[in-house]
């Protein structure tokens, strides 16, 4: 896949890769042991106030009484009338938060990625306009009373459905996370890019709404004894053809959908309609769905065989590796981002598991020295992004933020040493490693790795 291209071999450190030597002399003047974190807290908070000398108070009108405050135009005027033009829009002054594409990362702008802000985002739920997005060959806004979606194949009777005839089908709703194969793909072999947005930012979370794949699959009498693989087919011009295990559908989990976060799909999500397979890389979510064949072995189609495979070491290529496996990343603080003054932060990030629910994120802030377990905000749910929180007291010197998360299979997110030990430097999908961010002492925070 030219869209991604392989990092080098670490034949010379970069500039922000950090070996274990390099961590001591970071921690070089830390201080020993822990202080409580209560009375570090108000301890800073004391400092802070002693050197203001008191608390910041708003300023009485120019030429008024000096016992008057002015208020703001806001809280005197009459406001704008209800939004007129159909949907509502974020605030000017978050127009800074937006998906952003990478200059130069593919030929073509049809064919390339869009990252989701992950530094700027709460919770778990990634609005619809910052989804990230990966095209194959560009989108289309297709008209739902043209669309067709058919089931073929080892099936007693193929069965065609328009986009109407779905929605009048019982549905669900569940929340999953979707993640692109390649997602920090950019960082095997070394550090690539600035910020978590680039590192991490195709990922995103929605709640989505369908039929589930299994109630169609009985509606066109699948065989189910034969039937061992469905092949997903979208309609876009690059025709994108997935295998999926049959376990996967009879589960219940894989859905025909057609809302997302309460709304249509959006004409870039795969409007009108997509396949939701929860725990599996992105691009088995095929938007655009048109057809379902059900047969009894894998297709081998070109974009399961050529592309989303796992360069190994011995060059070998490993296909079919589709579940993402447990991930997570430390949005606040990360690369780019300044700490303004020492004191209390609060740490967040995102965790999540292809097999599962999130059972555990540790967090540290001495490369790995020491691990603290984050708080996990629910709700926590399988095969969904889980926010987690940590305190922490930054006492201005240099520190190395990471997470590790733990998945209910046991499962535990490995370092980059651990997993380049399987995978080499080569590869470009799969990359799961443990995240490191160093907050320097001047608070600028920078993509490092850990050797």
């Amino acid at each position: 896949m030219t869209a991604f291209p392989v990092a080098g071999r670490l034949a010379k450190a970069p500039e922000n890769f950090i070996g274990r030597e390099g961590v001591e002399r970071v921690f070089a003047e830390a201080r020993a042991g822990r202080r409580d974190f209560l009375r570090s807290a108000f301890a800073a908070a004391a400092a802070g106030v002693a050197a203001s000398g008191t608390l910041a108070q708003p300023k009485a009108p120019a030429d008024g009484d000096p016992n008057i405050l002015e208020l703001p135009e806001h809280s005197r005027g009459l406001g704008q009338p209800v939004v007129t033009d159909g949907y509502g829009k974020p605030s000017k002054y978050e127009r800074n938060v937006q998906r952003r594409q990478s200059p130069g990362l593919t030929q073509t702008p049809q064919a390339s990625v869009s990252f989701a802000p992950l530094q700027s985002l709460f919770g778990i739920v990634t609005p619809s306009g910052l989804h990230f997005e990966r095209h194959h060959q560009g989108w289309w806004d297709i008209d739902p009373s043209k669309h067709r979606f058919m089931v073929n194949g080892l099936v007693k009777t193929p069965k065609v459905f328009t986009a109407d005839d779905l929605m009048r089908l019982p549905s669900v709703s569940r929340f999953h996370f979707i993640e692109c194969g390649a997602n920090t793909g950019m960082e095997w072999g070394n550090v690539a890019v600035p910020t978590v947005q680039y590192t991490h930012g195709m990922l995103s979370c929605s709640e989505f709404t369908g039929v589930p794949l299994a109630t169609l699959l009985e509606l066109a009498g699948a065989d189910l004894k034969k039937g061992r693989f469905v092949l997903a087919e979208g309609a876009d011009g690059s025709s994108m053809t997935r295998t999926i295990p049959m376990s996967l559908v009879t589960s219940g989990e894989v859905l025909v959908a057609f809302g997302q976060n309460g709304e249509m799909l959006r004409p870039e999500n795969g409007y009108p309609l997509r396949l939701v397979v929860p725990g599996v890389q992105g691009v088995s979510w095929v938007k655009y769905l048109r057809r379902i064949e059900v047969g009894d072995q894998p297709w081998a189609s070109k974009d399961e065989v050529l592309h989303y495979v796992d360069l190994m070491p011995d060059g070998v290529h490993r296909q079919y590796t589709s579940i993402q496996e447990c991930k997570s990343v430390v949005t606040t603080p990360s690369g780019g981002q300044v700490l303004l003054d020492r004191g209390f932060y609060n740490i967040s990030g995102l965790a999540w598991s292809g097999r599962g629910k999130v059972k555990k994120v540790d967090v540290t802030v001495d490369g790995g020295r020491t691990w603290r377990a984050a708080r996990l905000e629910g709700p926590v749910m399988g095969k969904c992004l889980t926010r987690f929180n940590l305190d922490w007291v930054w006492d201005g010197k240099p520190a190395i933020v990471q997470s590790r998360a733990t998945d209910e299979t046991g499962y535990v997110q490995p370092t980059y040493r651990q997993l380049r030990g399987v995978r080499g430097t080569r590869s470009i999908y799969h990359n799961n490693a443990i995240q490191s961010w160093l907050v320097q002492a001047s608070g600028e925070v920078k993509n490092v790795q850990l050797g």
